[in-house]
């Protein structure tokens, strides 16, 4: 891939810290290279999804996998281009302990010239015991006006 025709990581990263989801939730960067990303949210109360066991709500999850594999595409994606969910599936493996930060890891794996593929997982402490798996594949659009299509 050629540096000088996609976003630089680092770019990719404020964008991402920008968005209102990110900020919401609380989801950090902890690591942004070309094609892959890392992500943490850590344990608040208010993210709790079953208040008798203490676990973070799955939507929770779903935003943190969405976020990391779409950072992961945009890093990869040409410059003066967006990208977008195009789909999204995961695959829960056990349910997150209480108490406990949460990373998820994204990558993209494939490229056309229309949609990137990427796949990746949830853990708390290892990656060889994820919380969740995740592929997804992520639209390329365009900045700028509308065409009329």
């Amino acid at each position: 891939m050629n540096q000088l025709t996609h976003y630089a990581p680092d770019d990719v990263q404020a964008v991402m810290e920008q968005l209102p989801q990110i900020r919401a939730l609380r989801l950090t960067v902890v690591d942004m290279q070309r094609g892959s990303c890392l992500f943490r949210v850590e344990y608040a109360p208010h993210l709790v999804g079953n208040l008798e066991s203490g676990v973070i709500h799955g939507g929770v999850i779903t935003t943190l996998l969405d976020s990391a594999g779409g950072a992961a595409a945009f890093s990869v994606a040409p410059l003066n281009s967006t990208v977008a969910t195009l789909d999204l599936r995961i695959d829960y493996l056990k349910k997150a302990e209480p108490g406990k930060s949460i990373l998820g890891f994204a990558e993209c794996y494939r490229q056309t010239p229309h949609i990137l593929f990427v796949k990746g997982h949830a853990y708390h402490d290892q990656p060889e015991d994820p919380i969740a798996h995740f592929v997804a594949s992520f639209m390329i659009g365009s900045t700028g006006p509308a065409s009329d299509a």
